[in-house]
């Protein structure tokens, strides 16, 4: 079972979370990322929000941008530390909601729908006034999320399945009232399920305002095409006025 500090991403859950069959950490998608993330950090120190196990700050580290990470679980940032180069990220242990780190940055960010961990609106909005408090001016805050798939329900219906292998099943549940929603897996003498609050596009441009950032980019994905009404996700970037 997880702990407390650790959330819902303890030693069982961090023990795997790098899997190197899930496309996020295929070498092309961490490649893309990094190259915007590298582009909008300009050279300045980044912040990585749920830094987790490093997926991203190490090879964002070895483009030459210096990056602090807040992280809630120990057993997320024990698996970042026993990979080269881990130890040079200094993490601070906390909520991303509240932490606080030492300094300003060039960039702030929070990828693979992270934002939804936080499953109240009051908890979105707080990070994103966090993010602003540690940006300087002309700092960047960039959030990566998946678009609510609510056009996949019929009717009735409140899940959308989103794995279906031989001995492995996962599938969304949505409250369209409350905008709660987990995502749940079931296998082999396994039932875990995570929970989450989506959040709309134009909710997250709100939060972004009343944390004293405007919209500067919104794309379709890292390769920066256009989001459009048929996109699925976005990586949205707000920036701190000068």
């Amino acid at each position: 079972m997880p702990t407390v500090e650790d959330g819902y991403f303890g030693e069982s859950v961090a023990a795997d979370y790098d899997d190197p069959g899930s496309a996020e950490f295929h070498p092309e998608v961490v490649g893309a990322t990094v190259d915007v993330l590298a582009d909008l950090a300009a050279g300045g120190p980044a912040l990585e929000f749920a830094i987790g196990t490093g997926r991203i700050a190490l090879p964002l580290a070895a483009r030459g941008v210096p990056v602090h990470g807040i992280e809630l679980s120990r057993a997320m940032v024990a698996r970042l530390r026993a990979k080269p180069g881990g130890d040079d990220i200094p993490v601070t242990i906390g909520d991303m909601t509240s932490a606080r780190v030492e300094g300003s940055f060039a960039l702030g960010y929070l990828v693979f729908n992270t934002i939804m961990n936080l499953t109240t609106q009051a908890a979105q909005v707080a990070c994103f006034r966090n993010a602003a408090a540690h940006l300087a001016p002309g700092g960047r805050f960039v959030v990566e999320v998946g678009v609510p798939g609510l056009r996949l329900l019929p009717p009735g219906q409140t899940m959308v399945p989103f794995l279906d292998e031989p001995d492995r099943w996962a599938f969304d549940r949505y409250d369209t009232a409350t905008q709660a929603m987990s995502s749940n897996y079931v296998g082999p003498g396994e039932f875990r399920s995570i929970p989450f609050r989506y959040v709309w596009p134009a909710e997250l441009d709100l939060m972004a305002e009343l944390a004293g950032l405007r919209p500067l980019h919104r794309w379709d994905d890292w390769d920066r095409r256009p989001f459009t009404s048929e996109s699925t996700k976005h990586v949205s970037v707000w920036e701190r006025p000068a």
